[in-house]
């Protein structure tokens, strides 16, 4: 690389204190208005940047790949999703690819939970008759929810997320199993998990959570015949990617009924349109995409994506998707 500072873009506003620490050491260019990048504009700064740092929402496809400079070495995203970047085209073209993967388990785990417990207890209908001052005062046969204790959660994905959803769940006293193409028995008799087949999952779990990374073969895997396997009474909970869902099909769902009710961190498109009939379903608990949002994972996620940036420069690049 070259004597002077190598050149950084970064797409998207980082915390004050990460992007000082990236001036000390690089050329940095920063998206001042904190507007999302259009194609145009990524295409540009890819013709010029020796590392491009991009967020989760701007898509690095094949036709903007092919448009990057000859200086571009390193396409450096954050947090553990990749889906956003064409990883084969950038390889073949001799661009790595690195992000921080692990750091966001905890967090996004606890937010799985806390979204079982809203959906489950009716936080958001508590909530709301609180600020329209609608609330009457206690009654025996208002705001029934259900316990999380003695229930069956039923896990599509065994990771790092979707294992440290399970042990918390058996703290809460709830039956867990599992299902994953490559699922681990040793790891799931390990932390008590029962392996099941996607079906049998479906029909008999009281609450269904998601954690599979994103790939071709899970987009719409949760469509309306697998929610017409689902129990009445079942919850569905998403704090993975929204595509893995068909939200036409689990708007039907939740309104006629045919589920209990859903709670949803992330979405097809994000974010989500004002008009989106999801907005509008008491039984829909809506949070904007804030699973892994704590300032503790975004000290350690954010130090290792510089971390990344440093060790690609020295040749001896750290956490490259392979």
């Amino acid at each position: 690389m070259k004597d002077q500072k190598p050149k950084v873009i970064v797409t998207r506003r980082l915390p004050a204190i990460v992007e000082n620490r990236m001036k000390e050491l690089f050329d940095v260019e920063l998206n001042e208005n904190d507007i999302p990048m259009s194609a145009k504009e990524l295409a540009v700064a890819m013709g010029k940047a020796d590392i491009l740092v991009p967020t989760i929402s701007d898509t690095i496809d094949s036709k903007l790949l092919a448009r990057a400079g000859e200086n571009l070495r390193l396409i450096a995203s954050y947090g553990a999703g990749f889906d956003h970047i064409d990883v084969q085209t950038a390889r073949q073209r001799g661009i790595l690819v690195s992000n921080t993967p692990g750091v966001l388990t905890d967090d996004t785990a606890d937010m799985t939970l806390a979204l079982m417990l809203g959906v489950m207890r009716r936080f958001q209908e508590g909530a709301s008759l609180i600020q329209k001052k609608s609330w009457d005062g206690w009654s025996p046969s208002a705001m029934l929810g259900t316990r999380l204790g003695g229930k069956r959660l039923g896990i599509l994905g065994m990771g790092r997320i979707g294992s440290a959803v399970a042990t918390r769940a058996k703290a809460f006293g709830m039956e867990v199993c599992a299902w994953s193409e490559n699922l681990n028995l040793t790891h799931a008799n390990e932390i008590g998990v029962l392996p099941m087949s996607k079906e049998d999952l479906l029909k008999n779990s009281d609450i269904i959570s998601i954690h599979l990374v994103l790939g071709d073969r899970y987009k719409n895997l949760i469509t309306k015949k697998e929610l017409g396997m689902m129990k009445k009474t079942a919850f569905l909970i998403n704090t993975s990617r929204g595509l893995i869902i068909n939200e036409n099909d689990l708007v039907e769902a939740l309104k006629d009924e045919k589920i209990a009710g859903v709670g949803l961190d992330v979405y097809d498109k994000e974010p989500l349109p004002q008009d989106h009939k999801l907005r509008f379903l008491p039984n829909a608990l809506l949070l904007p995409h804030i699973g892994y949002v704590t300032a503790e994972n975004y000290s350690k996620f954010y130090s290792q994506m510089i971390e990344n940036l440093e060790s690609c420069l020295k040749n001896k690049p750290l956490r490259v998707i392979s």
